[in-house]
Protein backbone atom coordinates (compact mmCIF):
# COMPACT_ATOMS: atom_id res chain seq x y z
CA UNK A 1 0.00 0.00 0.00
CA UNK A 2 1.02 3.62 -1.24
CA UNK A 3 1.60 6.45 1.35
CA UNK A 4 -1.12 8.14 -0.51
CA UNK A 5 -3.40 4.96 0.16
CA UNK A 6 -2.75 5.18 3.72
CA UNK A 7 -3.67 8.38 3.82
CA UNK A 8 -6.36 8.03 2.34
CA UNK A 9 -7.41 4.82 3.70
CA UNK A 10 -6.41 4.90 6.97
CA UNK A 11 -7.26 8.42 8.08
CA UNK A 12 -10.15 8.83 5.64
CA UNK A 13 -8.93 11.73 3.86
CA UNK A 14 -6.40 12.70 1.14
CA UNK A 15 -3.19 13.47 1.86
CA UNK A 16 -2.82 16.71 1.34
CA UNK A 17 -5.52 17.13 3.95
CA UNK A 18 -3.10 14.94 6.60
CA UNK A 19 -2.09 17.64 8.19
CA UNK A 20 -5.42 18.67 9.47
CA UNK A 21 -7.10 15.16 10.42
CA UNK A 22 -11.03 15.29 11.51
CA UNK A 23 -11.77 14.15 15.13
CA UNK A 24 -12.52 10.77 14.15
CA UNK A 25 -9.84 10.24 12.27
CA UNK A 26 -6.44 10.76 14.18
CA UNK A 27 -6.11 12.83 17.44
CA UNK A 28 -5.26 16.21 17.27
CA UNK A 29 -2.17 17.01 18.70
CA UNK A 30 -1.19 20.19 20.71
CA UNK A 31 -0.72 22.02 18.07
CA UNK A 32 -3.59 21.93 16.10
CA UNK A 33 -6.40 21.83 18.83
CA UNK A 34 -4.80 25.00 20.41
CA UNK A 35 -5.38 26.64 16.93
CA UNK A 36 -9.09 25.04 16.85
CA UNK A 37 -9.90 26.30 20.33
CA UNK A 38 -9.32 29.92 19.49
CA UNK A 39 -11.82 29.56 16.11
CA UNK A 40 -14.23 27.65 18.54
CA UNK A 41 -13.87 30.04 21.36
CA UNK A 42 -14.71 32.85 17.93
CA UNK A 43 -17.84 31.18 17.48
CA UNK A 44 -18.95 30.49 21.05
CA UNK A 45 -20.53 33.54 21.23
CA UNK A 46 -24.23 33.86 20.12
CA UNK A 47 -23.65 37.52 18.66
CA UNK A 48 -20.16 36.32 16.62
CA UNK A 49 -22.07 33.08 15.34
CA UNK A 50 -25.31 35.36 14.52
CA UNK A 51 -22.72 37.92 12.69
CA UNK A 52 -20.84 34.92 11.01
CA UNK A 53 -24.06 33.44 9.52
CA UNK A 54 -25.35 36.61 8.34
CA UNK A 55 -21.90 37.35 6.24
CA UNK A 56 -21.67 33.78 4.93
CA UNK A 57 -25.54 34.25 4.05
CA UNK A 58 -25.73 37.14 1.78
CA UNK A 59 -26.26 37.22 -1.59
CA UNK A 60 -23.37 38.71 -3.28
CA UNK A 61 -20.99 37.19 -1.18
CA UNK A 62 -20.11 40.19 0.98
CA UNK A 63 -21.63 42.30 3.48
CA UNK A 64 -21.50 46.25 4.26
CA UNK A 65 -20.84 46.53 8.57
CA UNK A 66 -23.90 49.76 7.65
CA UNK A 67 -26.02 46.54 7.13
CA UNK A 68 -25.06 44.29 10.17
CA UNK A 69 -25.54 46.91 12.63
CA UNK A 70 -28.89 47.53 13.16
CA UNK A 71 -29.32 43.41 13.73
CA UNK A 72 -28.33 43.88 17.19
CA UNK A 73 -29.26 46.05 20.01
CA UNK A 74 -25.55 46.11 20.56
CA UNK A 75 -23.55 49.70 19.91
CA UNK A 76 -21.32 50.31 16.50
CA UNK A 77 -18.01 49.74 18.33
CA UNK A 78 -19.40 46.20 20.18
CA UNK A 79 -20.33 45.03 16.82
CA UNK A 80 -16.57 46.08 15.42
CA UNK A 81 -14.76 44.00 18.03
CA UNK A 82 -16.91 40.85 17.49
CA UNK A 83 -15.80 41.37 13.73
CA UNK A 84 -12.39 41.46 14.67
CA UNK A 85 -12.40 38.58 16.56
CA UNK A 86 -14.15 36.62 13.47
CA UNK A 87 -10.99 37.91 11.65
CA UNK A 88 -8.48 37.23 13.95
CA UNK A 89 -9.84 33.36 14.03
CA UNK A 90 -9.56 33.84 10.24
CA UNK A 91 -13.25 32.94 9.69
CA UNK A 92 -13.75 36.21 7.83
CA UNK A 93 -11.98 39.13 5.61
CA UNK A 94 -12.42 42.63 5.24
CA UNK A 95 -11.92 45.72 3.18
CA UNK A 96 -12.61 49.76 3.76
CA UNK A 97 -14.31 51.37 1.14
CA UNK A 98 -14.67 55.12 1.64
CA UNK A 99 -16.52 55.03 5.03
CA UNK A 100 -17.88 51.48 5.13
CA UNK A 101 -16.32 47.88 5.65
CA UNK A 102 -17.55 45.09 4.01
CA UNK A 103 -17.10 41.74 4.81
CA UNK A 104 -16.82 38.28 3.54
CA UNK A 105 -16.51 34.60 4.63
CA UNK A 106 -13.40 32.39 3.88
CA UNK A 107 -14.32 29.30 3.08
CA UNK A 108 -11.15 27.51 3.66
CA UNK A 109 -11.44 27.91 7.25
CA UNK A 110 -15.44 27.12 7.40
CA UNK A 111 -14.10 23.77 5.06
CA UNK A 112 -11.50 23.37 7.08
CA UNK A 113 -14.17 22.95 10.42
CA UNK A 114 -16.42 21.00 8.49
CA UNK A 115 -13.30 18.58 7.59
CA UNK A 116 -12.29 18.26 10.97
CA UNK A 117 -15.96 17.74 12.54
CA UNK A 118 -17.24 15.07 9.65
CA UNK A 119 -16.80 11.29 9.88
CA UNK A 120 -15.16 9.99 7.81
CA UNK A 121 -17.24 8.59 4.81
CA UNK A 122 -18.48 4.96 5.34
CA UNK A 123 -17.21 4.86 8.78
CA UNK A 124 -19.79 4.37 12.05
CA UNK A 125 -18.85 6.65 14.99
CA UNK A 126 -16.63 4.99 17.55
CA UNK A 127 -18.68 3.52 20.25
CA UNK A 128 -18.06 2.85 24.43
CA UNK A 129 -15.13 0.12 24.55
CA UNK A 130 -16.59 -3.09 24.77
CA UNK A 131 -20.15 -1.81 23.54
CA UNK A 132 -22.09 -4.76 21.38
CA UNK A 133 -22.06 -3.61 17.59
Amino acid sequence: MSKQELDVDVLGQDAADACCPGLLAAPLDEGQAAELAKVFKALGDPVRLRLLSMIASRAGGEVCVCDLTPAFDLSQPTISHHLKLLRQAGLIDCERRGTWVYYWPLPEMTDRLAGILARPAGRPLPGPTGAAS
